[in-house]
């Protein structure tokens, strides 16, 4: 345990109790899951978390999961598949403090009018540069892609630890003219690229539940992305996307021929089905609204 963590949670002790709080959330099962952990042990109030994934799942008793949950009056994932890692860190008897509330969008994201997709063959993926996002397989795609007489534009939206050995592959394959590196995007950019392009593409290793995949099918772009931890809960391949196996670039490869070769008009009766779903399974509103009534149940209990 990180002794900061302590002096944390003992700061917080103090100031809950002057502001006369009984209960507290966390995100992430992590370093703030501790804080409020320790907190509610040297005297706080009770506390409550919610788990994204994936890292929480991949060092579970190095962060002390299993102690968190056990003291939690509920923890939340933020898809059924997070549910279900939960469950296996817990007492069959703690099943029902373990809830699922997804991550929403606001309201601009569904009320903006839909924008043509665009016939430019265009793709984009969007998402932090590193090992589970699995831009490197992306890249080994596109070559594939381009040695068979593709022409196309990949655009990657986002920055981190990977973006080296990244370029260096792109350069290898002699990709340059093909796959452009945007970098650090602000949000109005990420939707610009997203609009800008036919389709996302998201080849995961490792996840949660992507935002980055709500936003594109709020705005009206279907996906590509793997049968990984939530996304199948999301993308529903044939109406929304595409899902390929994780680790898969033959299959990102077919994936990828069938996007660039599928008429507009095609793309926009998936584009319908896509901004449906995510209005209706991951409004911010109505989320916060179940777990607002997960607060009060606990508080009044």
């Amino acid at each position: 345990m990180h002794f900061a963590y302590l002096a944390e949670a003992c700061v917080l002790v103090s100031r809950f109790s002057q502001l006369n709080i009984s209960h507290f959330h966390a995100h992430f099962g992590t370093n703030s899951a501790m804080v409020v952990l320790l907190n509610h042990v040297l005297g706080g109030p009770a506390y409550s978390f919610t788990v994204h994934g994936p890292k929480e799942f991949e060092k579970v008793e190095a962060i002390g999961l299993p102690k968190k949950i056990d003291c939690a009056s509920f923890v939340v994932g933020i898809s059924s598949y997070g549910r279900s890692q939960l469950y296996r860190w817990c007492n069959y008897n703690e099943w029902n403090k373990i809830k699922v509330i997804h991550c929403g969008l606001d309201e601009s994201f569904f009320s903006h009018a839909q924008q043509p997709i665009p016939e430019e063959l265009r793709l984009v993926c969007v998402g932090r540069l590193c090992e589970q996002k699995g831009q490197l397989l992306l890249v080994e795609a596109a070559s594939k892609l381009v040695s068979l007489g593709y022409k196309f534009k990949l655009v990657l939206v986002g920055d981190g630890e990977l973006r080296a050995p990244i370029e260096e592959a792109i350069k290898s394959d002699k990709l340059e003219d093909t796959i452009e590196i945007f970098g650090w995007a602000t949000q109005a950019q990420v939707k610009e690229q997203i609009l800008a392009s036919r389709a996302m593409i998201l080849p995961s290793f490792a996840e949660g539940l992507p935002v980055v995949l709500m936003e594109s099918l709020a705005l009206g772009r279907p996906v590509i992305s793997t049968y990984v931890a939530g996304i199948p809960e999301l993308v529903i391949p044939g109406e929304s996307g595409w899902l390929v196996p994780a680790g898969s670039v033959e299959a990102l490869v077919n994936t990828m021929k069938t996007v660039l070769e599928t008429p507009v008009s095609e793309l926009e009766a998936m584009e319908k089905k896509g901004a449906n779903y995510v209005k209706q399974h991951h409004n911010i509103i109505t989320e916060a609204e179940k777990l607002m009534q997960l607060f009060e149940e606990n508080i009044n209990h």
